[in-house]
């Protein structure tokens, strides 16, 4: 079953016969030919513009390549959720536990903030006692 959200009823029923006739068509086109993957087929339908023409066929094509990142991404975001809340911090309130995924599951791009950056942010969130 194809995810629901991505295609609509009508969609749905179109599609196969979408995919027959983009088969139809492709076995024909010798840019087709030799392939080495999913990958290689989303760049040469938008190379030769069958993206436009078969766009539900792109669409399931972008969703193969899409879904094991996505799957990825989620079991990532499951595991650092299992080290920010043990037993121990199991009363963690919402926002706090995003904050701290956020910062667990994106350390590539929390590296990138300095340290003078976070004391302004710091700073202007509301009046402080003094200055950091």
């Amino acid at each position: 079953m194809l995810y629901p959200k991505d295609f609509t009823e009508v969609e749905r029923m179109n599609l196969t016969q979408q995919l027959d006739y983009y088969y139809d068509v492709v076995k024909e086109d010798v840019r087709f030919s030799n392939l080495n993957g999913i990958v290689d087929l989303s760049r040469v339908m938008v190379e030769t513009r069958k993206h436009i023409s078969y766009y539900l066929v792109y669409q399931l094509v972008k969703l193969a390549l899409v879904l094991p990142v996505a799957t990825a991404t989620v079991e990532r975001c499951f595991s650092a959720m299992k080290l920010v809340k043990s037993n121990l911090r199991n009363r963690i309130g919402d926002d706090f536990l995003n904050a701290s995924l956020i910062c667990a599951i994106e350390k590539e791009e929390l590296a990138k903030v300095t340290n003078e950056v976070a004391i302004d942010c710091f700073q202007n969130m509301a009046i402080r006692r003094g200055q950091l």
